[in-house]
């Protein structure tokens, strides 16, 4: 039997008081007051934390892994105001060589940009080099003349885009598909380094909703040893078939992957986002991707099949169609993103038994877009309080690579709503630090006798922190099973 024994730990939901943790066998065992327990035998582990916090691992209930793998070895325009701006970082890059043979970069915000896109900007930073740039909220591309020729021959049909160079929508995601497929080795290696940094912020489980569904590519990696995560891998309707063919339900464990790897959601977008203007409004405005019929009927075949929902909304419209959807199959699920909501949308979430999956650092990036796009919109957008109060399960999350892949920072935005010194956004919405916590972990606040070792240790309590606090967080060590999967203990 392998043992662990955590000396002098405080638990995060509790008086605090120091206390000593057997683990055996992946499990919690035995919790008694510091100094009193010894450990089992020769074998046994001994910790020394020191006091500090300990509390259920954490989980990010939104992520699109192989795009956040991908992602940190693109360039990072995320700084840039200005489509010149862009463009002008691009062609400083270019300049030094760029070793594949398309030019990448990553997380331009337009939605404030002085002057619009405009695809000759990218043909003159880049002449000769196919150039595409995702937008932040990965609803769009921005390509130059070559990039839009180069992906119309990968996906084998016409990519027409405007002056701007822009692509939205299902033909952005077609393109970064083909942007994704990369040789396995060498986006496993990505994925394994990844994994190993979500690790070292206090992650021990992940809902990947990467387009592609991933669950064979991750039971590869786990095998290969990349097992830091656990991993549910969500599945979208173009492949809906081959996975309800297979039999798979949504918290299936698949064989030979010591637990770690689940069958996730089934995932369906229903409009577009708020950055690229195409989330689906009760104006009319927007982009919505399915007639309710269509998506009941398609919604109705996941679940009879043993899968759990994960609906995309992020506009007002949107939301009421998810909401009705739920309601018309009579299941539960998801909503992922909720972004904006009609008040007597509100209370339909505890109603229908829907959670709302949010990532509330998206509030941060996209206030100033919300104000100009959403003017007088903006009190009903990123409600979390209002869904808290109403009864709803909030399930926090990145959306990496959208935001990062730290829940650290989703908590510290959804109890601040505050970011670099500016003050709070709508502060009526700010949840509680305990509401915020639950949401980042199973629901569990504290850790006790029974639980399955999937844990974090930090230097302070969370549940006392300021949301600058929570940001810079410092992470101590992260099992899972009782297995260290980082520590600096």
């Amino acid at each position: 039997m392998s043992e662990i024994l955590l000396r002098t730990v405080r638990r995060v939901g509790t008086s605090g008081a120091p206390a000593d943790v057997r683990i055996a066998d992946g499990l919690v065992t035995e919790i008694a007051p510091a100094g009193t327990l010894d450990p089992a035998g020769p074998d046994t582990e001994v910790v020394e934390a020191a006091g500090a916090w300990l509390g259920p691992g954490l989980r990010d209930h939104h992520t699109h892994f192989d795009q956040w793998a991908l992602v940190r070895r693109r360039v990072d325009v995320s700084g840039c105001d200005s489509a010149e701006s862009t463009a002008d970082l691009l062609a400083a890059v270019a300049r030094t060589g760029v070793p594949d043979r398309v030019l990448i970069g990553h997380g331009y915000r337009d939605g404030l940009w002085p002057t619009p896109a405009r695809r000759e900007l990218l043909d003159q930073a880049a002449p000769g080099l196919p150039t595409v740039v995702i937008s932040g909220d990965l609803h769009a591309v921005w390509c130059n003349a070559l990039a839009l020729a180069h992906f119309s021959a990968l996906v084998g049909r016409s990519l027409e885009a405007g002056d701007d160079g822009i692509l939205r929508e299902q033909d952005a995601f077609d393109v970064t598909g083909a942007l994704s497929q990369v040789p396995d080795d060498l986006l496993d290696g990505y994925v394994a380094d990844a994994v190993e940094a979500a690790a070292a912020r206090g992650v021990t489980g992940i809902v990947d909703l990467e387009m592609r569904f991933g669950l064979d590519r991750w039971a590869r990696r786990i095998h290969a040893g990349t097992d830091a995560l656990r991993v549910a891998s969500g599945v979208y309707p173009a492949e809906l078939d081959a996975a309800i063919d297979r039999g798979l339900r949504t918290g299936d464990v698949v064989d030979r992957t010591r637990g770690l790897l689940t069958m996730g959601p089934f995932k369906v977008v229903t409009d577009g986002s708020l950055g690229t203007r195409t989330a689906a409004m009760t104006d009319g405005s927007g982009v919505l991707a399915w007639e309710f019929d269509d998506l009941v009927a398609i919604t109705r075949r996941a679940v009879d099949a043993g899968l759990v929902p994960a609906i995309h909304a992020i506009g007002d419209r949107a939301n009421t169609l998810a909401l009705d959807v739920f309601e018309a199959v009579g299941a539960r699920g998801t909503i992922e993103h909720a972004q904006l909501l009609v008040d007597t949308d509100v209370d339909r979430f505890a109603r229908l038994g829907v959670a709302a999956s949010v990532q509330p650092e998206h509030a941060m990036d996209d206030r100033d877009i919300a104000d100009r796009h959403w003017a007088g919109r903006t009190d009903r957008a990123f409600a979390f309080a209002s869904l808290a109060r109403a009864g709803a399960r909030l399930l926090l999350g990145s959306d990496a690579p959208v935001a990062p892949l730290d829940p650290w920072i989703s908590m510290a935005a959804a109890v601040g709503r505050d970011r670099d010194g500016r003050d709070p956004w709508h502060p009526a919405e700010r949840l509680s630090a305990l509401a915020a916590w639950q949401g980042s972990t199973d629901g569990r606040v504290s850790v006790a006798v029974g639980d399955v070792a999937d844990l974090v240790l930090v230097g302070s309590d969370p549940l006392a922190a300021s949301s600058s606090s929570l940001r810079s967080m410092r992470v101590l060590a992260t099992a899972i099973a009782g297995r260290f999967t980082y520590s600096e203990l």
